[in-house]
C-alpha cells in the first residue's frame, strides 16, 4: 500500500502519461455525440482508470475497494470483512471449492474470503497493475497456495464451461457495458446448480430523472468512479433473467441494515479519526492541495492533482447520493445456474 503521498503513481503509469490519461478519462464522459465512448471503449476506460486511481484507493481506503453497512461501534475494517463474509456465507463456501472473483482488484476481499471459508479463489481482473499487487499481497499473507489470478476481461474468461463451484463480484460489474453479458459469462463458468452472488451499484426508486440535482449526482458518480451508466435495481434483476439464471434472493443492504454508521460516512468524516482522515472530505482536500504543491516542484507527476480532483468529484457525489437515498452500492443478489 502506498504509505505516503510521495509514492502515488510511482509504479502504475509512466510519469509523462498521467495528465494525458486523466484528460482522456474526463473526455470519455462528454455527453456530446450519438455513441457513448464509455461503451465502445470500455476496455481502455477501465484499464486507464485503474492505472490512475489504484494507488489513491489504497492510500485513502485500504486493500478492499468497496463499501459496507456498519454497526455502531464497529470498526471500518471489521465492517468490510463482515460484508465479505456475508457473500461467503450466502454461497456456502467450503474448503476445496474453486471460486471465481470477478474484478478482484488488489485482492483484499478474496484474501478475507479464503481465510474465512477455506475455499480456493481465482481472482479475475483486466488490470495488470492490480494483479501484480494482488499476487504480491496474497503471497505476503501466506495464501498464495489457495489463490490463482487471471488477467482477462470478466466478459470473456479464459476458463472452460463449469470450471467453478461458485462465483462472486463485489461492486465491479458497474464497469460492464452489458450487464446480461457478464452475468451470462458468470453462468457459463458455473457448474450446474452453482451460485453467483454480487453487490451492485444501483439507482433507487427515489432517483428522479427530472431533477437536475439528482442527474448531476449520477453523472459525477460515473465520472469520478469510471463506471458505465448507473442502473436501477429492476434492470439488474432483468439481466439475471436474460442470462438464464434462477434469481434466488435480492435485497438492498442499505435499506435493511439496522441503524448505525452510514456506508458513506468515511467519505464525509466526523470528529477526529486519524485512521480515516485520508478518505474524509477534509483529508481528500488536503491530499489535493499537497499534490498541487508537489507537482510544482516535480516530486509527483504532472496530473496527479487532477486525478485527486476527479476522485473528489466522485466521492462527494457518492456521499450525497447516499444521503439522499437515491443511490446504493450494496444491492445484493444471489442467483443459481439451473443448467
Amino acid at each position: 500500500m502506498p504509505s505516503s503521498i510521495f509514492s502515488l503513481l510511482k509504479d502504475s503509469i509512466s510519469r509523462d502519461a498521467v495528465a494525458r490519461t486523466a484528460k482522456d478519462h474526463e473526455g470519455r464522459f462528454d455527453p456530446g455525440g450519438d455513441e457513448d465512448p464509455r461503451e465502445s471503449g470500455y476496455h481502455d476506460l477501465v484499464t486507464d482508470y485503474y492505472k490512475l486511481v489504484t494507488d489513491f484507493y489504497e492510500y485513502g481506503w485500504g486493500k478492499s475497494f468497496h463499501f459496507a453497512p456498519r454497526h455502531t461501534n464497529e470498526s471500518f475494517k471489521a465492517s468490510l470483512a463482515r460484508h465479505q463474509h456475508f457473500i461467503a456465507h450466502k454461497l456456502d463456501l467450503q474448503p476445496g471449492m474453486r471460486v471465481a472473483d470477478l474484478g478482484c482488484g488488489v485482492g483484499g476481499p478474496m484474501r478475507e474470503i479464503i481465510s474465512f471459508s477455506g475455499a480456493n479463489v481465482v481472482g479475475i481482473n483486466i488490470s495488470a497493475y492490480q494483479l501484480e499487487l494482488a499476487r504480491k499481497y496474497t503471497d505476503e499473507a501466506g495464501l498464495g497456495h489457495m489463490a490463482e489470478f487471471l488477467e482477462c476481461d470478466f466478459n470473456d474468461v479464459d476458463e472452460p464451461d463449469g470450471s467453478f463451484d461458485a462465483v462472486f463480484a463485489i461492486e465491479t460489474t458497474i464497469h460492464a457495458p452489458d450487464l446480461a453479458r457478464v452475468f451470462s459469462e458468470a453462468r457459463r463458468l458455473l457448474s450446474p446448480g452453482g451460485c453467483f452472488a454480487t453487490y451492485e451499484w444501483c439507482l433507487t426508486d427515489r432517483f428522479d430523472v427530472n431533477d437536475p440535482y439528482h442527474v448531476q449526482i449520477k453523472n459525477d458518480i460515473e465520472l469520478g468512479t469510471g463506471t458505465q451508466d448507473l442502473r436501477y435495481k429492476h434492470e439488474v434483476d432483468a439481466a439475471f433473467g436474460d442470462a438464464g439464471f434462477e434469481l434466488l434472493e435480492t435485497r438492498d443492504l442499505d435499506e435493511q441494515t439496522t441503524p448505525g454508521i452510514p456506508w458513506y460516512q468515511p467519505l464525509v468524516g466526523s470528529g477526529v479519526s486519524l485512521s480515516r482522515f485520508r478518505s474524509s472530505s477534509v483529508g481528500r482536500q488536503a491530499t489535493y492541495r499537497s499534490l498541487r504543491a508537489l507537482e510544482a516542484i516535480k516530486v509527483v507527476p504532472s496530473g496527479a492533482s487532477e486525478v485527486a480532483r476527479l476522485l473528489n468529484i466522485g466521492a462527494k457525489a457518492l456521499a450525497e447520493g447516499g444521503r439522499l437515498k437515491i443511490f446504493t452500492p450494496m444491492y445484493f443478489a444471489l442467483a443459481r445456474n439451473p443448467a
